[in-house]
C-alpha cells in the first residue's frame, strides 16, 4: 500500500486572520473545527492552519521554520490566484510568477505568519 498525504500542519500565529486570508486566498471558507484549527480541503490534503495557543496547547518550544520548507500547492488558474494573492497583500517572492528550468511555472511568497508557500500551476507540475 503506498501511504497518502492527508493532512499538513501550517503554524500560524491567529487563526481568525488565518482563516481570513486562506478562505480569500484559496477561495473556499473552509472549516474550523477546534479553537485553534481551521481545515482547508485542498483536492483530498487537508491544510490545517493551527494555531497552539488558540487550542489551549501553548507555544511549547516554538516554530522552526526553514526558509524553504514550502507548502506546494497545485492550481488550475495560477493568474488568477496570484492576482488574489496581490489583493491580500501577501509576501510575493523573486518578482512573482516564474518559470522553473524543469518547467513549472508558479510563484513563492510567505503568509502573514512567515510560512513559505508556493503555488504551481497545474499544467506544468513536475512530479519526477
Amino acid at each position: 500500500m503506498i501511504a497518502r498525504l492527508y493532512r499538513v500542519i501550517l503554524p500560524v500565529d491567529d487563526i481568525a486572520v488565518a482563516e481570513k486570508f486562506y478562505a480569500v486566498l484559496l477561495d473556499d471558507p473552509g472549516r474550523r473545527v477546534s479553537p485553534g484549527r481551521h481545515y482547508f480541503d485542498c483536492g483530498g490534503t487537508i491544510l490545517a492552519c493551527y494555531d497552539p495557543e488558540a487550542d489551549g496547547d501553548g507555544r511549547g518550544g516554538g516554530w522552526r521554520r526553514h526558509p524553504n520548507q514550502y507548502c506546494y500547492f497545485a492550481v488550475a488558474d495560477l493568474d488568477g490566484l496570484f492576482a488574489r494573492a496581490r489583493r491580500l497583500n501577501f509576501r510575493a517572492l523573486d518578482g512573482g510568477i516564474a518559470e522553473m528550468p524543469w518547467g513549472e511555472r508558479l510563484f513563492y511568497g510567505q503568509d502573514p505568519f512567515g510560512n513559505p508557500i508556493c503555488f504551481v500551476d497545474a499544467r506544468t507540475l513536475f512530479t519526477g
